[in-house]
């Protein structure tokens, strides 16, 4: 088997592809990406529009058409798929692993979708994905893949590989194989390198490990992300709520899961309010992100309107003003330091559990060292260039507070939203900020107004 070759998107090969699907130049299509990966393959078709990137996958190997749809993203796909026809669609599904083809009946309209079940060949295939359609995405039901290795406990060596050889034919990948009894109850799991060594008239029952980890199809998908990532598992097998095994998921879909939610908190933390692409609609953009805008702009007023009550103090001392930004930026950073923190600590659901108390203690005392270096250091700066102790004081001590402030809401907010139920990423965007500026301008005019005996 020849390596594939390492694939370049270049403006010179977009332009000359381009060209051959004008020409309809099946010829050179298939030449040029006869050894590229289908993973290159589908970011090529990124820059192309449906109907074209159709006429590419009816030049490719129907295996190979598979894979590039299982690789498209899926708001692109949404859009790619409607170019096929159901008998076309089922082809490909039928190439593909089942939670793969879930996947891509999960974006089609139900009527859609039960005319593509309706057109696949492979009853048995067919009976799978109309099973995982029954799971809500976000379950260990819905991630799961029917395509698994299973022994019975009472076959012998012999036996079993030859049912594991009947077996893989429709199995990418075998991690474990799964043991089972009469009534498909799992059992344990046995290793292929023990099967293989084993004597020829034992059976499953001496060799197999009765340790394993599984979970059942209402378990959620962020609980078996912790669960394969605790126990470093590429391999998690599925039970239904009578301990019957029903399927397996795989470590290639947990990747999948873990990138999707590290997106979608990205977006949060970010002010992006909906799962948006780059090549969307320019009102579907701007509408993910107008709601966290419009609460940035709804802080900003209430921080002018804020600072009208201070109004006398600003005519009274009008350095004050200078360093309303200092204030205002450095409780924002530290607010979103100590946010992120928390958030990515919250991926483990145990970091919390047992020492709240001792991480709250760690973050106060980073703050007062934070803030004392900071408050020294602005102070000087002040004493130093405008020769204004008070100022300089109320500059420090105000910024002292700020610090210690933004750091326990940017602390404790998360750990309140991930309490509610609240996605806490939300702790690590506008919505901190916002908080922390209002906080920080009060903080800083109230140090001002005593200090400065207004």
């Amino acid at each position: 088997m020849e390596p594939l070759i390492s694939f370049e998107l270049s403006i010179e090969f977009k332009e000359r592809f381009q060209q051959a699907l004008d020409e309809r130049d099946g010829g050179f299509i298939t030449t040029c990406l006869e050894s590229v990966n289908p993973a290159d393959i589908s970011a090529l078709l990124y820059e192309f529009d449906s109907e074209e990137c159709k006429y590419v996958l009816n030049l490719l190997p129907k295996e190979i058409g598979a894979r590039i749809l299982e690789d498209l993203e899926g708001n692109i796909r949404e859009g790619f798929i409607q170019a096929f026809g159901a008998a076309e669609l089922a082809s490909f599904i039928e190439l593909m692993d089942s939670d793969d083809g879930t996947d891509i009946l999960y974006e089609m309209s139900v009527r859609d979708r039960n005319e593509v079940i309706r057109k696949i060949e492979d009853e048995e295939k067919a009976a799978n994905l109309m099973e995982l359609l029954e799971y809500d995405e976000d379950v260990a039901g819905g991630l799961m893949a029917k395509e698994l290795i299973k022994a019975n406990l009472n076959w012998n060596i012999l036996q079993t590989i030859e049912e594991i050889r009947k077996q893989a034919e429709n199995v990418g990948k075998i991690y474990s194989v799964y043991v089972v009894d009469d009534q498909e109850n799992l059992l344990g799991k046995v290793a292929v390198k023990n099967l293989i060594l084993a004597k020829s008239n034992a059976k499953v029952a001496d060799i197999f490990d009765e340790k394993l980890i599984s979970v059942d199809t209402s378990t959620s998908k962020d609980e078996v992300v912790d669960a394969m990532q605790k126990y470093d598992l590429e391999a998690i097998p599925v039970v239904n709520a009578r301990g019957k095994l029903v399927g397996r998921i795989t470590i290639d879909d947990i990747v999948d899961v873990i990138r999707e939610t590290a997106e979608e908190e990205r977006q949060l933390m970010t002010g992006v309010s909906a799962d948006v692409e780059e090549d969307d609609s320019v009102w579907k953009i701007s509408r993910s992100r107008l709601p966290w805008l419009i609460i940035g702009m709804a802080g900003g007023l209430a921080g002018a309107q804020f600072m009208g009550f201070f109004k006398e103090e600003i005519i009274i001392v009008p350095a004050l003003a200078f360093f309303i930004p200092l204030i205002t930026a450095s409780g924002g950073n530290v607010g979103i330091q100590s946010s992120a923190i928390v958030v990515q600590s919250l991926a483990n659901p145990n970091v919390f559990a047992s020492s709240i108390v001792k991480r709250l203690l760690k973050v106060f005392f980073v703050a007062i060292v934070n803030g004392a270096i900071l408050s020294l250091m602005v102070f000087g700066s002040v004493i130093l260039f405008m020769k204004e102790e008070p100022l300089a004081a109320t500059v420090a001590i105000a910024l002292f507070s700020v610090v210690l402030l933004a750091s326990f809401m940017g602390t404790i907010t998360p750990l309140l939203l991930n309490r509610l139920g609240v996605n806490p990423a939300l702790a690590s965007g506008p919505f901190i900020t916002t908080t922390n500026d209002l906080l920080g301008l009060a903080v800083y005019f109230s140090t001002a107004h005593l200090l400065y005996n207004l």
